[in-house]
């Protein structure tokens, strides 16, 4: 991800709404595609102060009345859709009613804007129902429980909320953006990351098993990735909750979940994908050295292992997580490779 520049020059951020230089509105337009200042016209809607750009905007109705976004949509001829190029995607949103969902929603919002930008370094095809895509995509962030006073207590009359997809939905829940909770999970479930844009990262890697795998790739995927079919899903699920992952998962597997069944294996190596790519994006346009690489899967590798090691070390002087793993076992080397051609094949590729 890359820094904007406001009009008085002041740097600007993917989630600024306003510039705290000059206190201008900010937002991201979709003509030119960067954060930049909004000029206020005087029969509603606003400017892109942009000095190549100068599109005639309007805010996108969860910028404009739910204040959980942060993008603009074009005017033609003095009208504009309701919603921006990300908010039309999402089917079910929080109660609202419920204190902290907003923020929540928020949060979920700004995750989901980040994955957007990354399917679309990589061109990567995506629709909603009505358009000229193969599997719609569509989202839903709901809950199974309330918040009280730091906790999260069952609420028996709904039923209980699972983050994952299902032909082309993706539903995340809720207490995922609240940061104790996820925390909590994380550590219960012993997982060595938890967060909101890596679930976004993995249920869209379920999404495209869908669009682009099932019924046109199944049998070269299920060379690399194993048998998908055998076991069931359900079955390789309570094994793995039963007896827990392989001692030698990380020789073959991207993460310990990876290992519960190939549908997991694909959506957690594609995560991976999608955070070495954007990782890059952000490492070369803040100046970092030896992050070039020339598209090819090594060299991102080669890349990604730089900004990794460097990473992980600050990250280890502040005590954090660290960012990458420092070896990639020729097995995940060999799904990678899979999903890297299989992503240059869908950008050359017809959309259904």
């Amino acid at each position: 991800m890359q820094t904007f520049s406001c009009r008085c020059g002041n740097p600007l951020f993917f989630e600024n709404t306003y510039c705290l230089a000059c206190e201008s509105e900010v937002g991201w337009c979709p003509t030119c595609s960067a954060i930049v200042a909004l000029e206020p016209l005087p029969n509603g809607g606003y400017r892109c102060t942009h000095p190549d750009c100068g599109s005639t905007l309007m805010k996108c109705h969860n910028y404009a009345v739910e204040n959980v976004c942060n993008r603009m949509v074009v005017m033609v001829e003095g009208h504009a859709d309701t919603l921006c190029d990300c908010c039309r995607f999402n089917e079910v949103i929080p109660d609202l009613t419920i204190n902290g969902n907003r923020e929540r929603w928020a949060a979920l919002e700004a995750a989901k804007r980040r994955l957007f930008h990354t399917l679309d370094l990589l061109t990567l095809p995506y629709g909603v129902n009505g358009e000229n895509i193969r599997v719609p995509l569509s989202f839903s962030f709901m809950a199974d429980a309330l918040p009280d006073q730091g906790l999260w207590r069952s609420t028996a009359s709904q039923e209980k909320i699972y983050t994952g997809h299902a032909n082309g939905h993706i539903t995340i829940n809720v207490k995922e953006a609240d940061d104790v909770e996820r925390e909590r999970l994380r550590v219960d479930m012993n997982e060595s990351h938890r967060t909101l844009i890596g679930h976004f990262r993995h249920e869209i890697g379920h999404y495209y098993w869908d669009l682009l795998v099932k019924g046109r790739d199944e049998d070269t995927c299920r060379h690399v990735f194993g048998d998908h079919n055998n076991p069931t899903y359900g079955d390789a699920l309570e094994r793995y909750y039963q007896q827990g992952t392989p001692a030698d998962w990380s020789t073959q597997f991207i993460s310990a979940y990876a290992s519960m069944h190939p549908w997991e294996d694909f959506a957690e190596t594609f995560a991976y994908y999608l955070d070495m790519v954007a990782v890059l994006d952000t490492a070369r346009h803040m100046g970092l050295s030896r992050t070039e690489h020339n598209g090819t899967l090594d060299s991102m590798l080669r890349a990604f292992h730089q900004v990794g090691m460097a990473v992980n070390e600050l990250n280890r002087d502040m005590g954090l997580l660290d960012l990458a793993p420092s070896v990639i076992a020729p097995a995940v080397r060999q799904k990678l490779t899979y999903l890297h051609q299989l992503i240059l094949n869908a950008n050359a590729s017809p959309r259904t």
